[in-house]
């Protein structure tokens, strides 16, 4: 792997990506707003991060009023500790009232399983318990997001020693997109 190679590969990504699926969550999020619906933005490791930042594109750009559990360390960490991995996202959709105008936004680079991504997973099957809307943007398959999803972005996979940093790359040149795109709606 060299520079040239890694660029190459981040062009093969950009062309592959899904015009159909990249427009259904551009629909699935102008409906959210026009509805007042909250955006619940989450992922685990450099998707964590990339949903804080999220959050702040999609409120100050877009005007959907966004939020991430993950920001919120004291709550995250002591509900962890109390309650468990697998439901410290959905206890706190809970106390925050998540209901049917609603969406998660899964960042993952797999999508979750009942394996990895435990909390990811619960959320979501959570959200649509309740009658919310799961989107995503994610990779490899998609995993538990792809098949959960009203509208997901999958990340195509062209190197397998190079999924992660495409996927999580991708995940903000997709929602830079959408933020953009809905800016300008």
């Amino acid at each position: 792997m060299n520079i040239d190679s890694y660029l190459k590969e981040t062009v093969e990504v950009a062309n592959r990506l899904s015009r159909d699926d990249l427009q259904n969550l551009l629909l699935g999020l102008s409906t959210l707003r026009s509805n007042n619906g909250r955006l619940f933005i989450i992922g685990v490791g450099g998707s964590a991060a990339n949903a804080s930042h999220a959050v702040n594109d999609f409120r100050k750009i877009a005007k959907i009023d966004a939020y991430t559990p993950l920001d919120n360390v004291s709550e995250l960490t002591a509900r962890i500790n109390d309650d468990g991995w697998d439901s410290c996202i959905t206890d706190t959709l809970r106390v925050s009232n998540f209901g049917t105008n609603d969406a998660i936004l899964t960042l993952s680079v797999g999508g979750g399983s009942e394996k990895t991504s435990l909390n990811l997973v619960r959320a979501m099957q959570y959200a649509k318990n309740v009658g919310g809307k799961v989107f995503g943007i994610v990779s490899r398959d998609g995993g538990m997001t792809a098949k959960l999803a009203d509208a997901c972005v999958v990340i195509p996979a062209v190197n397998s020693e190079t999924i992660t940093p495409h996927a999580e790359e991708f995940q903000a040149v997709v929602w830079h997109m959408l933020v953009t795109l809905l800016r300008l709606k």
